[in-house]
Formats: structure tokens, C-alpha cells, sequence
């Protein structure tokens, strides 16, 4: 292998940096260590700095060749050269700044802190704390010598062959470890120890003997072990003998080991403050440099990562790039190599599947396509015959389609409001307003499914709708849209109606009506046989029992007859008429009935088409059921009006009768118009049902409500003739709109 493959294999791939970092976790590591220690950084001084010497040179040409390689392919504009680019600086930048301010700040800190070291502070400490040491020392050493002086005198008496016993005594009064009398030239005579194993007591030091000939005592330190130092005395000891030399006595105090250990330590510290104080300078220069090292080892490391994953982050992005142009060039089978398992590589199976999956789904969307075609044409062939109104919303609720059933249930061109909003639905054809407000509230809510029954007044009439409606999934084109079906059942409701009520017609005739007339005759028969017979007064209650029987017999047959007439369909003679003429028609009947009448006629109401007597029993009933109503109230009055229903366009006439009675019950208004249903304890419960079969029967409609200021009111609307309306809505502008009439009853 020659030395360029050599290199180029030591510069490429991932394991340099696995290298680096080892070497560089090694200088830390080591660096780490020395700063405790003074001696140990010396030596390891030049092995720090060779090995970030050597990371740092390959650092550099690592960076080097992958700076080069990246400039040759930005200005080549290879493909993903410039994401390279970004990544590669928005890297540098997010490592180099951190470390950057941790270095000024720890370089900060380092220079501070080793000057902190040799504060004078501390060496006063220091200092303070050997004079401290020296001073108990001091005290205690002068005690130790007191302790001395204070036996010289009984050992002044003793002659020394009898010395050895009391000196054992004294001693052990003194707490001394060793008692010692030598003679003036040194000799020993006698000795006492607290150690028996210590058989030679300490010589006496020649110093010692100087300065006591000098006449002075001697104190002082001496070593006894490697970390064990005592106290020693000598002072002079007169002898017995008048004639004879001095004495000398030498004793020994031990210190405790407290105070040993403390010595040593105090002793220790101040050594070594001295020495590194000596090296303060060099030993700041070297850890600045060793920092600095570590820093641009770090730097380093992180612009060559960043360089080696940038890359490693954009070929998978790169191979998209090919790829996707593949695709737009109408090449399906391009496959790109997995770079892993990660979330790129995820991305790239995700392009490989997506590609084989597109050439599958080209070839299913043509057929598809077909199939789609065809099912568009039965769809619209089928909503074309389909007798139900079918309507789709978008979720704007924009008109999207509609069949031609629709168009002519809601007798209206859908086709020229296709795209628009039901708003604009409305604006064109007011008789669908009511249509529109019905149906919003179930678009906006949010229930799926839903069903109403609709009342409108078209040109035709009343007409019923039966309304459902369902949210259409949002897989479909008008995502968020629904669809709406509706028949018009008007004609189905009012045959079921008619059918209810005649099988209740024939039930009252056959159940109530068969058996009233043997019961009227038996009660007259009754009467004629034994009125004459009897006494004047069984006579009087006969005759009223007869008579009541009798009369109730009739009310039941008028009941039943109502109830025919009400279930019956008589053929209906419709002819035009004017409103207001038979208003004041029916109203003459009533002018002195014990109430007043209001009239308030438009004589711009249009005709309508109508059964004269049907409309005049409509008439009847209201102004009855009205005059019922207002019995037994101070102020009685009927209030009558007519007028043109301006907001639909003139189409209907609107016919108002309200009373000043105490008015409807909430609980009655939703089935005021329905059999069996009165307020009134003599009333039948089918005034009311009568009116609205006639306004039915007519193409109407009609609603009940209570006035503010007190009383009911039954408001009615009936069609008008389109080509009689239009007449009298050009003819009559110039006329008074309204005529009022106010006649007090008699």
C-alpha cells in the first residue's frame, strides 16, 4: 500500500473523528488531573501539548480537503452543494459562539482564580498561623520549665547514690516522660522513663551544657519520632556536698498529638505555598495555554462535523432531488438507494414506494376515469326520472346540482342559479323564503341526518314538503357539502286527511247517529201518553225531562252532521270573487249582535278564486268562535281587515279577525286547529278545524296569535288570481287603501 493511499484512507470516512475524539477526551483527561497537582503538570506539560499538536494538524487537514471539495462543487452548482453551504455555517456558527463566550469567561476566571491564590491575605494567614503555633508552643514550654525548677530544690538534698527513687517520684508528679540527673562533664546518675522499654535516656546536647554554664536554663523542641516531637528542659541542681560540682537535670514533656499533627500541617502548607507561589507566573501561562489548546481542538472538531454530517444529511436529499426529476419526466421506475433507518431513510422508501405505487395507480386512473364517466351519465339519467327534488350544497352552501324535479316542485329554473347561494335563491322568488330559513339551521348544525315537514305559498297554493337532508363525506368532490331530497306531499297529506276523517264520519254516523232516533221518540211518546195523566206536578218534571231529552238528541245530531260535513269532499264551485264584498256581506248579519265591529278593508286587494258558501261558513265560524270568546269582557270588540300581502309580490290576500277577548293559551296555540281541541266547555273542537279544511281546500293558509294589548288574532292568507291581480294592482294605485267603519252594537 503506498503512503497516498495511506493518506487519503486517513483523511476519509468516520473513524478520524472517532480518533480525534479519543485523543482529545485524552488531553482533557490528563489536563484534568495536573491542575491538582504542580509536579505531575510539569511532566506532563510536553506530552499535552504533542498530543493536541498532532489532533490539531489533523484537524486541519480533514477541514482543508472537505473546504475544497465543497467550493469546487458550489461553483460546479452541483446539486445540494448549496444546503451544504448553509448547514455547514449555521453549524460553525451554532458551536463556535457557546464556545467562544465559555472560553473568555473561563479564561477570565482562570486568571483570577490563580492570582486569588497568592492573595497577601493568605500569606498573612499563613503567617499568623506559625506565630500563633509558635506562641502556644511558647507557653507551653515555659510551663514544661516551672514544672523543672519546682523539684530542683528536693533533689538539692539527695545525694546521688540515693537519687534513683525520688527521681521516679518527681517525675511522675511533673507528668514528665523522662527525668534525667547528669552530673556537671555529662555523666548520668540516674534516670527515670515512663517507657520501660526505654532503657538509655537522651543524651545531653552540648549546646544545652554551653548555655548552662552561661547561667542560664535551657527549653526547647525535640524530635522523638518522624512526626512525634516533646519537650526539653535543663537547669542546674545544687549537690549536696557543699564542696562538690552542680548537677544537672534534664526532662523530657511529650506534646499531644493534636498539636503534633497541627504543627506538621501548618509546617507542610507554608512549604508548599512558597513553591508555588515561586512558580504563579508559568503556572498561569500554562494552564492559558493548555485551555486554549482544548478550545481549538474543540472548534475544530466541530466544523469537521459539521462538514461530514451536512453531507451525510443532503445525499439522501440530493437523491430526491434525481429522483423527483425522474418522476416529472415521466420515469416511474426510478428507485433511489436507503441511506438507513432514520427519518431520511423513511423519507426515501416513502419516494420508492410512492413511485411504484403512482405507476400502478396510472394505469387503474384510466380506467377509473371510464368507469367514472359512465356512472356520471346513469347518475344523471337516474336524478332526471326521479319524482323527488334532489339538491347538493357545497360547504358554503353554494347550489353544486339539481334535478329537474326540483325545478318544478319549487316552480323555479335552478339551472340559472347553479354556483350561487340559496341567498340569491331567495332574493328571485320570495314565496322560498320560508324554504331557505327552514333549511339553514340543519346545514349549519351538526347532526349528519335530518327531516322536516315545510308549509309554502307558492303561485299554485299551499303546498307541504317533506325535507331530509345528509352531509355528504368529505372523499367526495364538494368536500364539507350536503345533499337534499324533497317531495311535494300536499296532495298525499290532504288524501290521508280525508281519509281519517271519513272513517271518523262513518264510525259517529254508525255508533252515535243510529241510535238517537228511537231515543227522541221514546222520550215524545212519553210525553204524549202520560203528560195529560199524571199530576200537575210529575206532570211539570215529565215535561222538562222530555223536553231536555229531546233537545240533546238534536244537539247530537247537529255534532254528527258537523263532523260530515267536516269529513265529506263536496265538489267545490270555484269562481272569482272580491273578499271584501263578502265580508261586508256576512258582517250586516252581525251589526246588533251586543259587540262593535271594526272594519279596516283594502280596496287594492286583487280577487280571488273561491266557493262562495264555503268562504261565507269560514266567515261564520271565526266571527262566532270571536263572539264566544269576548263574553263576559267589559270592552267587546271585532276588529276585521283585508290587505294585499305586499312582501310576496301581491300573490295572496291577507284576511286578519281579532278579538278583544283574554286571548289563546300558550299550550293551545300549536293545536288550535285541530279536532277536539277548544277552550270553550259547551264547544264542539271543530270551529276551528272546519276554517282550516276550507283555507286548505282553497290553497291557503293560516296561523293563530296573541295581540299584545289583549285578545287573539286569526290571521289568514288565500292565493289571488295572477291575471285578475295584476289588473287591479294598475288600476286602483290611485284609490284610498283602506275603509274604516266603527258601529256600536244596539
Amino acid at each position: 500500500m503506498d503512503i497516498k493511499s495511506i493518506i487519503r484512507r486517513l483523511f476519509s470516512g468516520s473513524w478520524p473523528i472517532v480518533l480525534l475524539f479519543v485523543l482529545l477526551l485524552l488531553s482533557l483527561y490528563l489536563m484534568s488531573g495536573a491542575t491538582h497537582n504542580s509536579t505531575l503538570f510539569s511532566r506532563l506539560y510536553s506530552v499535552l501539548l504533542g498530543i493536541n499538536a498532532l489532533a490539531i494538524l489533523l484537524f486541519i487537514g480533514l477541514i482543508g480537503k472537505s473546504v475544497w471539495r465543497l467550493i469546487q462543487q458550489y461553483r460546479e452548482r452541483v446539486t445540494g452543494s448549496r444546503l451544504t453551504a448553509r448547514l455547514v455555517i449555521m453549524f460553525i456558527i451554532l458551536s463556535v459562539t457557546p464556545v467562544s463566550v465559555v472560553y473568555y469567561f473561563s479564561l477570565d476566571f482562570l486568571q483570577r482564580g490563580i492570582d486569588s491564590w497568592f492573595d497577601v491575605r493568605v500569606e498573612n494567614a499563613f503567617n499568623d498561623a506559625l506565630e500563633l503555633g509558635q506562641a502556644s508552643l511558647g507557653i507551653r514550654m515555659q510551663d514544661a520549665l516551672h514544672q523543672t525548677q519546682s523539684i530542683a530544690d528536693p533533689l538539692s538534698q539527695i545525694p546521688d547514690e540515693a537519687v534513683a527513687p525520688t527521681l521516679n517520684d518527681l517525675r511522675s508528679t511533673i507528668n514528665a516522660s523522662e527525668l534525667t540527673l547528669y552530673s556537671h562533664n555529662g555523666r548520668i546518675i540516674a534516670s527515670s522513663s515512663s517507657e520501660a522499654s526505654n532503657l538509655i535516656p537522651m543524651r545531653l546536647d552540648e549546646s544545652t551544657s554551653l548555655r548552662l554554664r552561661e547561667g542560664q536554663d535551657d527549653v526547647g523542641l525535640v524530635p522523638v519520632s518522624e512526626n512525634s516531637l516533646q519537650i526539653r528542659t535543663a537547669i542546674k541542681v545544687a549537690s549536696p556536698d557543699p564542696v562538690s560540682p552542680h548537677r544537672i537535670l534534664q526532662a523530657l514533656f511529650p506534646l499531644s498529638e493534636r498539636i503534633n499533627t497541627l504543627a506538621d500541617n501548618v509546617q507542610k502548607a507554608y512549604g508548599q505555598y512558597r513553591e508555588i507561589a515561586y512558580l504563579r507566573v508559568p503556572l498561569k501561562y500554562s494552564f492559558i495555554l493548555s485551555l486554549s489548546l482544548v478550545l481549538l481542538l474543540s472548534i475544530l472538531t466541530a466544523i469537521w462535523a459539521a462538514f461530514y454530517f451536512a453531507g451525510r444529511m443532503v445525499q439522501p436529499i440530493v437523491n430526491l432531488v434525481e429522483g423527483t426529476r425522474a418522476v416529472a419526466a415521466g420515469d416511474y421506475d426510478k428507485r433511489l438507494p436507503l441511506p438507513g433507518r432514520d427519518e431520511l431513510g423513511y423519507l426515501v422508501r416513502s419516494f420508492n414506494e410512492m413511485t411504484h405505487k403512482i405507476a400502478i395507480a396510472q394505469e387503474e386512473a384510466h380506467t377509473s376515469q371510464q368507469q367514472m364517466e359512465l356512472q356520471h351519465t346513469y347518475l344523471e339519467t337516474v336524478l332526471a326520472n326521479l319524482s323527488s327534488g334532489v339538491l347538493t350544497l357545497d360547504k358554503d352552501h353554494l347550489l353544486h346540482t339539481s334535478n329537474m324535479a326540483a325545478g318544478t316542485i319549487l316552480n323555479i329554473d335552478l339551472h340559472e342559479y347553479q354556483g350561487q347561494s340559496l341567498d340569491q335563491l331567495v332574493k328571485g322568488h320570495q314565496p322560498l323564503h320560508a324554504f331557505v330559513d327552514a333549511i339553514y339551521p340543519h346545514l349549519e348544525g351538526d347532526k349528519n341526518s335530518w327531516q322536516e315537514e315545510l308549509t309554502l305559498l307558492g303561485p299554485g297554493g299551499r303546498q307541504i314538503l317533506m325535507c331530509r337532508g345528509t352531509k355528504l363525506p368529505d372523499s367526495l368532490e364538494i368536500q364539507g357539502g350536503s345533499i337534499l331530497v324533497f317531495d311535494d306531499i300536499t296532495a298525499l297529506m290532504q288524501a290521508q286527511r280525508n281519509a281519517a276523517w271519513g272513517e271518523v264520519a262513518r264510525r259517529l254516523a254508525h255508533e252515535i247517529k243510529n241510535p238517537l232516533t228511537p231515543i227522541q221518540l221514546s222520550a215524545e211518546r212519553l210525553r204524549h201518553k202520560y203528560l195529560d195523566q199524571m199530576k200537575l206536578e210529575d206532570a211539570d218534571v215529565l215535561d222538562r225531562s222530555t223536553h231536555t231529552i229531546v233537545q240533546q238528541v238534536e244537539t247530537l245530531k247537529e255534532m254528527v252532521n258537523a263532523f260530515s260535513d267536516y269529513a265529506r269532499m263536496p265538489l267545490m264551485k270555484l269562481q272569482p270573487i272580491d273578499l271584501n264584498n263578502i265580508v261586508n256581506e256576512i258582517i250586516e248579519l252581525y251589526r246588533n249582535s251586543g259587540f262593535s265591529i271594526k272594519l279596516e278593508l283594502d280596496h287594492r286587494a286583487p280577487q280571488i278564486e273561491a266557493d262562495v258558501g264555503r268562504l261565507r261558513q269560514l266567515l261564520h265560524n271565526l266571527i262566532k268562535n270571536a263572539k264566544e270568546a269576548m263574553e263576559g269582557t267589559e270592552h267587546q270588540q271585532l276588529t276585521l281587515s283585508t290587505r294585499c300581502a305586499e312582501e310576496h309580490t301581491c300573490r295572496f290576500v291577507e284576511m286578519k279577525i281579532q278579538d278583544t277577548g283574554p286571548g289563546i293559551p300558550e299550550d293551545f296555540l300549536g293545536q288550535l286547529f285541530d279536532p277536539y281541541i277548544t277552550t270553550k266547555p259547551k264547544g264542539s273542537g271543530l270551529g276551528l278545524a272546519i276554517v282550516k279544511k276550507i283555507v286548505e281546500e282553497h290553497g291557503g293558509m293560516l296561523w293563530a296569535e296573541n295581540v299584545q294589548s289583549g285578545g287573539a288574532c286569526i290571521i289568514i292568507r288565500l292565493p289571488v288570481i295572477t291575471t285578475v291581480s295584476k289588473q287591479n294592482n294598475t288600476d286602483m294605485t290611485n284609490d284610498n287603501s283602506l275603509i274604516q267603519s266603527n258601529d256600536n252594537a244596539a
